[in-house]
């Protein structure tokens, strides 16, 4: 069993706007609502691909309540920690040429439900998978996602960035997943070119990762392997005409890299290529991209 968990959920409601002028009642033409949470949307794409999968985290209040029902609509059962002050937060983004956001604090922890999220994952398996990722929500530090790897059998994957993922390192995730922007920050100099990136990546290896994938847009991603090997993939060819939306794209990369894993465990080059190909999917898509499309595009990476 795969289990994600998202810290500070939401959900997010998407505006296309018409106009966007500040102090001024702006009219929207296209609407809708998503389950909102980095891990959130690991579990959807794995659901996608047939995975199981359940998600952990934290939630409170009717908007709680209404993501619960939105993942589980989705196919993903929740097994949250329901906090009892505050509310789940609402994320507003706004398209208007680029997306604007604004993101709800969210709740606050306490350590009671710490601890309570801690037990759920201490009874995982050495058979199990643990994907953590996402914000840290407030009563919460920075040692969180240690924290909760230490209390795991289970087989980790670790997708956040700075002191963050630096104190989950000596837990040994299976598999981080920084961009090219987050992994500049634990260069030793500047980065110049993908020799320094790659000379990065390896420094996060040492520190305890097993394997490093290292997003990089629109020019796909490359990984350094638990096999000493580095491989890259460009990302495939989009004929079809579609808009382009980034959001939950680096999300869909990571479940599929697992689900490919899964089906071929030790041959890194297809399963970075199915990673990159499920993100190219993502992007082109209005949210989680169905699992034909990203099988599609990955065919054209043959």
């Amino acid at each position: 069993m795969i289990y994600t968990v998202t810290l500070n959920p939401g959900i997010d409601y998407n505006l296309t706007a018409n106009s966007m002028e500040y102090g001024k009642t702006n009219r929207c033409h296209d609407e809708y609502f998503v389950p909102g949470g980095k891990g959130l949307n690991v579990s959807v794409i794995l659901s996608k691909f047939d995975e199981p999968t359940t998600a952990f985290g934290f939630v409170s209040g009717f908007t709680g309540q209404e993501l619960i029902r939105m993942m589980e609509e989705m196919n993903v059962p929740c097994d949250f920690v329901d906090v009892e002050e505050g509310f789940t937060r609402i994320n507003v983004k706004v398209a208007f040429g680029k997306i604007t956001e604004y993101n709800g604090a969210g709740i606050s922890l306490k350590e009671e439900h710490i601890k309570e999220l801690e037990e759920k994952i201490a009874a995982l398996t050495e058979e199990d998978m643990l994907i953590m990722s996402g914000s840290i929500p407030k009563g919460a530090d920075s040692g969180i996602y240690a924290r909760l790897m230490a209390a795991t059998k289970a087989k980790t994957v670790l997708d956040t960035s700075g002191e963050a993922l630096i104190k989950g390192l000596p837990y040994h995730p299976f598999l981080i997943k920084p961009n090219d922007e987050e992994i500049a920050a634990f260069s030793d100099g500047p980065i110049t070119g993908m020799d320094d990136m790659i000379a990065t990546a390896r420094k996060l290896q040492a520190a305890g990762a097993e394997n490093v994938m290292v997003s990089l847009g629109a020019d796909g991603a490359f990984l350094v392997a638990s096999d000493g090997n580095v491989y890259s993939a460009a990302p495939p060819r989009v004929t079809e005409d579609l808009p382009l939306n980034s959001v939950a794209a680096g999300d869909s990369m990571l479940g599929g890299f697992i689900h490919a894993w899964h089906q071929t465990p030790e041959d890194f080059e297809e399963i970075l290529k199915f990673s990159v190909a499920t993100g190219t999917a993502a992007a082109f898509s209005r949210w989680i991209p169905e699992a034909e499309f990203a099988y599609r595009l990955y065919d054209r990476m043959q």
